[in-house]
């Protein structure tokens, strides 16, 4: 029977862009992953749908799985013939138990492979605005275990430490803290060296505490600071406030429900993180294609018969053209065809399956598209209209109004979900969410349908388009409208609601 393989791959400190290439495309290829407690959920959700995910979570003193029970998985699953990816926070062989876990499946002759990534130990002071040497202050860095191995004692050489002159990074230290300082003191070093923890490093709820070695766990208690967290000694930590890129950007820390569906969310998700927000995928819709859907293959057997075609979503552009290849057609048949969007997403869309649209309205709502299009469209010709099973009527009425003949064949059924509800309602009751973005009036009808109930009035929710802030206005929510309907004039507005800093 031909054996599996299996990958230790670092995750990293928790940044999703922070994991490597090799990592990541392993990752893809996976049929089983095991993970640890600090792997992030934004690199987990990169995880397969149809892989097996076992969580073997560890967090000190207490072990989901034992050690050896992983050991054990990881050579059975491979032993099945599987892809088996071992996701580790940080990297697998900086204080991971990397080679524990190679040692049964190398005794087994089990090919593997590992996969280094970046530590903690340099990522989290990085993103703290630590630089882990400086020329002008040290020349080494040592990294240092706060963990001894179960049932052993832990011994650091403190008075060697303290004669390096270099930053001294404690991973797993946080429990021993009045140990590891009382040991540096005892060993001689100066009360008022500086020394800083970076807790939740590289991650939008990143903390950090900048004190000295002899006001550090007083400081440290006072704060509540908790696992995951670092803690580095040595004067590079005087220049926290100086480099303090990660944690000044204009959305740090803030919280924002995005409730685009999955398939659309990446790049306002993306936008978000990239302004130090933490966006909270809660996808309140899904949009699925109508199976066998006769009205399309009707009109698509006579698409001579108009003059102009109109997609109302990016969603629609996939579908129809999807129906199409299924058939064996593609965008020759419609050479004499006009197209219309209603979006810079939706143009974007047609764009990607070789066509220019050939009108989009400034404003990005169907009134908008159908009065652009009732001053373009000739006088004998016929309109079809691609849009959702239940949808707006205004392109209908603002045609029948102007006396222009169309078909209208609805392309997908927009259905409500409300994936971890319970866990979104008590971050809005805890008074931890106070913004969302809305995308469609579709989207806040998904949302309200999931937090009924519940006081929404610490929230304020930013909407694209007129047409999303009347279903906001129906609901009674604080609502502002985007000044463009794009994804870029969210989070601008966002920021200006915001004043710069949303935190400040």
């Amino acid at each position: 029977m031909k054996h599996g393989f299996v990958a230790l791959v670092g995750a990293g400190p928790g940044d999703k862009g922070l994991i490597t290439l090799r990592g990541a495309e392993l990752l893809s290829k996976a049929d089983v992953v095991v993970y640890d407690r600090l792997v992030s959920h934004e690199i987990i959700k990169m995880i397969p749908p149809e892989a097996e995910k076992i969580d073997v979570g560890k967090e000190n003193k207490f072990h989901l799985v034992k050690q050896e029970d992983i050991n054990r998985i990881l050579l059975n699953k491979s032993l099945e013939g599987k892809t088996v990816i071992r996701l580790k926070g940080g990297d697998p062989f900086v204080f991971g138990r990397g080679g524990e876990e190679l040692e049964l499946l190398q005794e087994n002759d089990i090919p593997f492979e590992v996969v280094p990534g970046v530590t903690s130990a340099v990522a989290a002071l990085c993103y703290g605005g630590i630089p882990a040497t400086h020329r002008d202050f040290c020349s080494s860095m040592h990294i240092i275990t706060g963990h001894a191995r179960e049932g052993g004692q832990l011994s650091i050489p403190f008075n060697e430490l303290k004669e390096l002159n270099g930053t001294l990074v404690f991973l797993m230290g946080l429990s021993l803290l009045s140990y590891l300082m009382n040991g540096l003191l005892n060993a001689g070093m100066d009360k008022d060296m500086p020394a800083a923890i970076i807790e939740n490093g590289t991650r939008p709820n990143q903390r950090k505490l900048v004190a000295t070695v002899g006001t550090l766990e007083q400081k440290a208690l006072k704060m509540g600071i908790k696992s995951p967290a670092i803690i580095a000694v040595g004067k590079v930590c005087t220049l926290s406030d100086k480099f303090n890129w990660f944690m000044k950007k204009p959305l740090f820390g803030t919280k924002v429900l995005v409730t685009r569906p999955k398939a659309s969310s990446g790049t306002l998700v993306e936008k978000l993180r990239q302004l130090g927000a933490e966006p909270l995928e809660y996808p309140c819709i899904e949009v699925v294609p109508i199976p066998q859907n006769e009205k399309l293959c009707s009109v698509c057997e006579k698409l001579s018969e108009y003059g102009w075609i109109l997609f109302t979503s990016k969603n629609g552009i996939q579908i129809f053209f999807d129906y199409l290849n299924s058939k064996g057609l593609d965008a020759r048949v419609l050479a004499n065809i006009k197209i219309g969007t209603v979006g810079s997403q939706t143009a974007r869309a047609l764009k990607e399956v070789g066509l220019i649209s050939d009108f989009t309205p400034e404003i990005f709502d169907g009134s908008h598209l159908a009065q652009g299009v009732s001053q373009l469209v000739g006088e004998n010709e016929k309109v079809l209209i691609c849009d959702a099973a239940i949808a707006s009527d205004d392109i209908v009425n603002i045609f029948n109004n102007n006396n222009i003949k169309f078909d209208r064949v609805p392309l997908y059924h927009t259905n409500y979900i409300n994936e971890n509800s319970d866990e979104i309602r008590k971050m809005i009751i805890d008074g931890e969410l106070k913004y969302i973005t809305f995308t469609s009036a579709s989207t806040v009808e998904g949302f309200m349908a999931s937090v009924k109930d519940i006081p929404l009035g610490s929230m304020t929710a930013v909407c694209i388009g007129n047409q999303t802030a009347e279903a906001a206005k129906k609901y009674n929510l604080t609502y502002v409208i985007s000044e463009k309907s794009t994804i870029d004039s969210i989070t601008d507005k966002l920021l200006e609601i915001g004043g710069g800093n949303i935190n400040d």
